[in-house]
């Protein structure tokens, strides 16, 4: 394992990207002009993004969240891949690469503002869970939007399949006060209610728990959240589906990592593959899932 202080002389850039450690995680920390950004080494997971001005983060992690080797943080952008959701028996959910510690790869600072890649592949671990070569990176870049690009190399001598998804949580004032455009008439399964399909009317709404995967669906969506007077638009590529999550007050309390009332401050619109749509990657190819966040101060 590369220590912090040897990540520090090999890959930061002044007054842009250093990298601290917190419990027993290391965290990258992107700064500019425009923000501040949060980066786990563990699993590529984002952990923050606050826009300069803004009192409340625009990612959102648990208060109560534990910063472990081997276990994931609660809130900020998982990476699920290369399953989304259950998986086999004995196989853990949402993929194996959540709590894998990636390397870094490069970093910079470009037009845009600072930018970090972060980058894994199949070693023995990993074949014994799913079988095919790879390999995976995440890049983000810092600038007044949020840009996360995945990217997925099949480096193996046939195809493969997968389901992925940035799994984000985003802080929003008031689950009641919250509403998500750019899904009406858009066809859903409803995990809640046993992966029933039906069709969006209007803008989404939270009520209870909420466990949906819009699919067939490339639009650009938008977090309208009156109690922070504030949207956040999500304009993603290459991804077929948008999945909407809340566990609501009750499921909430399974959660040893959520305080109680986190789920009125908290909402993921993730962004990805999902629902039974697979990507197949041929032999030598790449497939790349990319998100752009905006802040839009209303």
């Amino acid at each position: 394992m590369t220590t912090t202080s040897q990540l520090m002389q090999r890959f930061a850039q002044e007054n842009h990207l250093r990298f601290v450690e917190q419990g027993e995680l290391q965290i990258a920390e992107l700064t500019s002009d425009a923000g501040k950004v949060r980066v786990a080494l563990q699993g590529a997971q984002v952990l923050q993004w606050t826009p300069t001005g803004e009192s409340t983060p625009v990612i959102w992690v648990s208060d109560a969240a534990v910063y472990q080797a081997g276990k994931g943080v609660r809130g900020g952008v998982p990476v699920c891949w290369p399953w989304f959701g259950a998986g086999e028996a004995g196989k853990p959910a949402h993929g194996f690469v959540r709590t894998k510690l990636w390397s870094v790869a490069a970093t910079g600072v470009n037009e845009t503002g600072p930018w970090l890649r972060l980058t894994t592949s199949d070693d023995e671990a990993s074949r014994a869970l799913w079988h095919h070569a790879f390999n995976l990176s995440l890049t983000v870049t810092l600038g007044q939007s949020l840009h996360i690009a995945l990217t997925t190399d099949n480096t193996g001598t046939s195809e493969f399949s997968i389901s992925e998804a940035l799994h984000t949580y985003f802080a929003i004032g008031d689950v009641d006060k919250v509403r998500v455009t750019g899904l009406d008439h858009t066809h859903y399964l409803d995990k809640v209610l046993g992966m029933s399909r039906h069709q969006q009317v209007g803008d989404v709404t939270i009520v209870g728990e909420v466990d949906r995967v819009y699919v067939d669906t490339t639009s650009e969506v938008s977090i309208v959240d009156s109690a922070l007077a504030r949207r956040i638009d999500i304009c993603k590529a290459h991804s077929s589906a948008t999945v909407v999550w809340n566990p609501g007050s009750e499921k909430e309390k399974g959660f040893v990592d959520m305080r109680e009332g986190d789920y009125r401050r908290m909402l993921c619109v993730e962004s990805g593959t999902a629902g039974g749509d697979l990507v197949t990657i041929p032999a030598g190819e790449a497939h790349t899932l990319s998100v752009e966040y905006r802040l839009v101060r209303d």
